[in-house]
Parts: structure tokens; sequence; C-alpha cells
């Protein structure tokens, strides 16, 4: 139950960002939104960091260094829902968007990338993407 809890925060925090970053970027531009946004929340999480002190900092001598780089898929990830909530609006932006993560996710559990125990993959999985793709269709026509 908690980590549902986790989920829909994290679901609904993605959303509010994004359209904060929006109309941000309409005020001083998209690359700067973004700036704002990652040194907000190293901030964040620098404080929550020194408040909790949970982890161990000896570990990062062990993450390969790709993994280190997850960050920077955050300007990526900002630039792009952005130009999206601009062109073709917050509901079919935040809706291709999870379809994007479900579908990248099937892969990655489907192939056991980054260390992730492979999982089969059946019909019932498939028709779910299935749906949740025509439900977008139907919501953008």
């Amino acid at each position: 139950m908690k980590g549902i809890i986790f989920a829909f925060m994290g679901g609904a925090c993605i959303t509010l960002q994004g359209v904060a970053n929006s109309r941000i970027s309409q005020d001083i531009g998209i690359w700067q939104a973004a700036t704002i946004t990652q040194f907000t929340g190293f901030i964040l999480a620098l404080a929550i960091l020194l408040f909790v002190r949970d982890g161990r900092s000896q570990g990062f001598k062990q993450v390969k260094p790709l993994y280190l780089m997850g960050g920077a898929f955050g300007a990526v990830i900002i630039f792009s829902e952005v130009t999206a909530i601009h062109q073709i609006g917050v509901t079919f932006t935040i809706s291709a968007l999870l379809i994007a993560q479900l579908c990248l996710t099937i892969l990655i559990d489907m192939n056991g990338w980054f260390g992730v125990v492979k999982q089969k993959m059946r019909l019932p999985q498939f028709a779910g993407i299935g749906m949740m793709i025509a439900g977008v269709l139907i919501l953008k026509f």
C-alpha cells in the first residue's frame, strides 16, 4: 500500500512539475526553466539527505558511471515535457508520457536490462498497453 501511495505522489508531482515548468518557460525559456527545476530539486534532495542521512557515500565507487548520468535525463525530460505541453496540452502529454514509460519498462523487464530480473510478459500486459493507447486516442480525438 505504501508503494502505491508513493507512486501516486510521484505521478502527481510529475504532472505538477510539467505544468509549472510550462508556465515558467513562457516567461524565461525552456532551458532556463529546466535549470531552475533541476537546481531547486538538488537543493531539496540535499536538504533531505542532510536531515535523514541514510545511505552510504562510499557506495559511489561501486555505481556504474552510466547510472550516475540519470540526473542528466531530467533535463531532457523537462525539455520534452514542456515542449509537448505547449504543443498538445497537459492531458495528452501526460498520457503519452505514461504510455512511453510503460512500453520502455516492459522492454526492460522482458530483457532484464540494468540488472532487473527478467519478467515474462503475456497477453494481458500487452492488452493493457493497447487499451491505454486506445484510451489516449479516444481522449485526443
